[in-house]
């Protein structure tokens, strides 16, 4: 399938789609290689760091699963694409074992038929690509203001939760601040800040959620945007 803007309900069944592949597929390379499973926002979607002796890489960009190595002398790329590919398609190709035991988080949904074609509107895909990059540079900029004691973390791409996001100090406590895909809470996909204590400071309707703060997609036009909601939340937390 191919339209040049995406439906919701095509965003929706991509998204799903690709949440299967994140968790099941590319994080499943990577733990089965080093115990760990966060991914990174990459050119085009999401992806690996490198790992192991061969710097082994899979990521997916658009439509598409490439498995990459650069071991001296035997620099290779393979790549599948994903709508209409199974689950059993894609481990063959990035050596993943789909029958091992995967634990990401109590999120962790389940393989499900690993034999059932998958569903990847292109023009969805690259709608959540761009939404995913824009939330990983408005967070690379907010690293950069950020005094030493906030003491943020690498942002990572959690696959359960289909989101890239990280932590920081803000006044007497952290909060996790990212950029959400989409999921059952908030369908359209959205910026969130979630102090981890109770505290809501400032008033007004900047904190609409159960767990924080959150902004939606259509309100965000681009990078600055998202910027400016991440510092509003930290700004009053500070205060």
């Amino acid at each position: 399938m191919n339209h040049s803007t995406p439906t919701a309900d095509d965003i929706r069944a991509t998204r799903a789609a690709l949440r299967q592949v994140a968790i099941h597929v590319v994080a499943r390379a990577r733990s089965q290689a080093t115990g760990r499973f966060s991914l990174r926002v990459t050119p085009g979607g999401f992806g690996t760091p490198e790992f192991g002796a061969a710097l082994r890489r899979v990521r997916i960009s658009g439509t598409t699963m490439l498995v990459e190595e650069d071991a001296a002398g035997t620099p290779s790329s393979v790549a599948i694409e994903l709508d209409g590919a199974t689950l059993a398609d894609l481990a063959a190709i990035a050596n993943v074992d789909l029958s091992a035991a995967l634990d990401v988080g109590h999120d962790t949904p389940p393989v499900g038929d690993v034999h059932a074609p998958l569903t990847v509107d292109r023009a969805a895909a690259r709608h959540l690509a761009a939404w995913l990059d824009r939330s990983a540079r408005a967070l690379d900029r907010l690293v950069a203001e950020q005094p030493t004691p906030a003491g943020p973390t690498m942002a990572r791409l959690w696959p359960e939760h289909f989101d890239v996001a990280l932590d920081l100090a803000a006044g007497g406590t952290r909060a996790n601040v990212g950029g959400s895909a989409g999921d059952d809470f908030h369908d359209e996909p959205y910026l969130y800040v979630s102090p981890w204590t109770e505290e809501r400071p400032g008033g007004g309707d900047y904190w609409n959620a159960p767990f924080g703060a959150v902004l939606a997609a259509s309100r965000v036009p681009h990078v600055d945007a998202a910027l400016a909601f991440f510092s509003e939340g930290l700004r009053r937390l500070a205060a």
